[in-house]
């Protein structure tokens, strides 16, 4: 009997037991950087460096000072860009995935080849010729040159296509065809199948595309510091370098108080959505 048991707690560690132990490492090694970073924003001496002990020090100090600053003018221009910039991004990816998925036409081939191929390379590769036609843009349309938001949105939905749209044109090959065959003997148009019925059992991987693109635009740097050049207009990822670019007499504690702040609608956000994330990233695996 005592052998027996001991085999099975064997076995659990040799199986199951080590997962455990390096699931706790991993977690350790992730955490402690944002405690240390928690601990920077609470310290009033201003420095990440100053104290080895966290929380040796705690002060609201910092937090009170940041929304003195222009940062809650940078947040709102980060939600507003990232949040035009999912809706579209869905939007546009959503349609494109629909067709490519539903129709057969002369250059489908063609079109998921080069969408494939454009998602290979980087939109910060252009930015060169992004600021060029910004530039040319502003005398003639001024809401859409630089220093505009508008323009920024434009500029990040011009990458929307590539890899969102195969990821929700493998999700739309999961849905059988007779649902619109169904659809259209009942009378529905095209466009009362697409809103109606497939938009309906998909949302799992709108929401993910939608959740991608809000994170990778509310993060942004290098496009967003070429379209936006006036410092009330910046966005967060801007606002927050320009704060840092300066090593000497950089405001380290400040800007550690903007992170946390700044972090904590993306962990809202994944924590209320998580349970569509797997789903959405899985399901359009099962068929291409």
């Amino acid at each position: 009997m005592n052998d027996n048991v001991t085999l099975k707690g064997a076995r659990w560690w040799k199986e199951v037991g080590w997962k455990h132990i390096l699931a706790v490492i991993l977690m350790l090694y992730c955490i402690f950087p944002l405690l240390y970073v928690l601990s920077a924003s609470l310290n009033p001496g201003g420095t990440i460096s100053g104290s080895s002990e966290l929380f040796h020090k705690v002060s609201t100090e910092n937090y009170a000072t940041l929304f003195g600053t222009n940062f809650p003018r940078w947040m709102l221009q980060s939600f507003v860009v990232s949040t035009a910039t999912a809706i579209g991004t869905v939007l546009m990816a959503a349609s494109a995935a629909y067709a490519f998925s539903r129709y057969r036409f002369t250059g489908r081939r063609g079109g998921l080849t080069a969408l494939m191929l454009v998602q290979m390379f980087p939109q910060m590769l252009a930015f060169v010729a992004i600021f060029l036609l910004l530039l040319m843009l502003r005398d003639i349309y001024p809401a859409l040159g630089l220093n505009s938001a508008l323009g920024l949105i434009a500029v990040y939905l011009g990458g929307a296509l590539g890899g969102n749209t195969f990821l929700i044109y493998g999700f739309f090959n999961t849905i059988p065809k007779e649902l619109d065959e169904a659809a259209r003997i009942d009378g529905a148009s095209h466009a009362q199948i697409f809103w109606g019925v497939i938009m309906r059992l998909v949302t799992p991987i709108l929401v993910v595309v939608g959740l991608l693109s809000f994170v990778s635009s509310y993060g942004e740097f290098i496009l967003a510091k070429v379209v936006l050049q006036r410092p009330e207009d910046y966005t967060l990822a801007v606002g927050m370098y320009v704060w840092a670019s300066d090593e000497r007499n950089a405001p380290w504690s400040l800007f550690a108080a903007g992170a946390v702040v700044a972090a904590i609608p993306i962990v809202l956000l994944f924590m209320y959505l998580q349970k569509y994330i797997v789903a959405g990233l899985t399901a359009g695996a099962v068929k291409g």
